[in-house]
């Protein structure tokens, strides 16, 4: 069962019968320095962020094989990318941005984890014009999707995943979904206001603004020729994935890597992972690796 708070917002968004109209992102390529500090302080993992990266991390790993060349679309300062390199170190990574500064910062994360699996590429994740057609074996992104200007452009990056991929390849997908209500919209983006700097608090609230409806994403899926499938909780779409059946041939080494760091997580933080996936479990979608 979700959390007393989450079941609140699920029933407000069941009788919610409009929804506000999408905002894009202010900025679309986040290159201000006050804001992607922000970010990055608030999203390392052990930040608010945890057991989110500890949740989408699980699902990416999924969809991986040693052997991998795997890429991550908007992959931002390399927080979800570095945890899943340090748990998948056979698979190669490429991490993909637009953002120079936030480029920066992942590059400087890598270096001082010590990540030699992990490469970075400055590019516009709906035209990957340096990858060739068939030439990666999974593509990931979490929580970035929102940043394309509109529709269009979310469509031209489901078809550049298409292209990119080879047959059998692995995808996982995950952003917000945008929700009905604004005070549902509130709730999320204030939720953890006293732990995270405010710029953080604002780009949450402009991010779930920013978020495409689950048309949008169904629209985008078709694309992908039947390769994935759209998760998206039917109640309460605070957050959807698109993934595809599970390549992992790891299980028995990553269930208790990934069950060690869930355990270390605090009291609040575990029922945030509770709640991420029961919300998914409704929707269909179950990792075996979490």
């Amino acid at each position: 069962m979700p959390s007393l708070a989450i079941a609140r917002v699920m029933l407000r968004e069941l009788f919610t019968f409009s929804q506000v109209e999408r905002e894009p992102e202010p900025d679309l390529v986040m290159d201000d320095p006050d804001k992607v500090a922000a970010y990055t302080r608030a999203g390392r993992v052990d930040g608010v962020m945890a057991p989110v990266y500890l949740f989408h991390g699980a699902n990416i790993l999924e969809i991986l094989k040693p052997g991998d060349r795997a890429i991550d679309l908007a992959c931002g300062p390399a927080t979800q990318l570095g945890m899943v390199a340090e748990l998948a170190p056979e698979v190669s990574f490429t991490g993909i941005d637009l953002s120079d500064e936030m480029l920066g910062i992942a590059e400087r994360y890598i270096q001082e984890r010590g990540y030699d699996n992990v490469s970075l590429l400055r590019s516009d994740i709906s035209r990957l014009q340096a990858l060739e057609d068939d030439s990666v074996d999974a593509v990931f992104s979490t929580m970035a999707l929102h940043h394309l200007p509109d529709p269009a452009h979310l469509e031209a990056t489901f078809r550049e995943i298409s292209r990119v991929l080879r047959p059998g390849g692995g995808i996982y997908l995950a952003d917000f979904a945008r929700l009905k209500s604004p005070a549902s919209i509130q709730y999320f983006a204030y939720q953890y206001a006293d732990r995270q700097p405010e710029l953080f608090t604002l780009d949450y609230l402009y991010s779930l603004k920013a978020a495409f409806s689950v048309a949008d994403f169904r629209a985008a899926t078709a694309h992908l020729g039947g390769r994935a499938r759209l998760y998206a909780p039917h109640v309460m779409p605070f957050m959807l994935a698109v993934k595809s059946a599970a390549r992992s041939t790891e299980q028995s080494r990553l269930r208790p890597a990934l069950a060690a760091i869930a355990d270390a997580l605090p009291p609040n933080h575990k029922t945030d992972l509770k709640d991420l996936k029961t919300i998914f479990r409704l929707a269909g979608m179950k990792c075996g690796l979490l």
